[in-house]
């Protein structure tokens, strides 16, 4: 249940970023609240898998799913760069958080 909640945490970590990148576009009131909730709901699954999984693995992990996803969503919603270097080191850190589930 700890590694289902910290997933989810990094998807509403990608969701808490991807609603800044809103926020900026748009300022109002129901763009920060919704950049509130992602975040909050994010910490929350975080301190709950952090129960069970050691804080560095988690948030490592954490940080992983929501840098790796962020970039993708930039990519394809918008228009940042996809060039073949950038790919690679998406990549890496997306080995390297399996890495961690991996050894944990």
């Amino acid at each position: 249940m700890a590694w289902f909640a910290l997933i989810l945490a990094g998807m509403f970590e990608i969701v808490g970023v991807s609603l800044i990148n809103q926020f900026n576009l748009k300022r109002n009131w129901y763009s920060l609240a919704f950049v509130v909730l992602g975040f909050g709901v994010s910490f929350f699954l975080l301190s709950f898998s952090m129960k069970t999984i050691p804080m560095g693995t988690a948030y490592a992990i954490w940080t992983g799913i929501g840098t790796v996803g962020s970039a993708i969503i930039g990519i394809m919603f918008y228009g940042e760069s996809n060039d073949w270097k950038r790919m690679l080191f998406i990549a890496m850190v997306l080995g390297s958080v399996i890495g961690l589930k991996l050894v944990s």
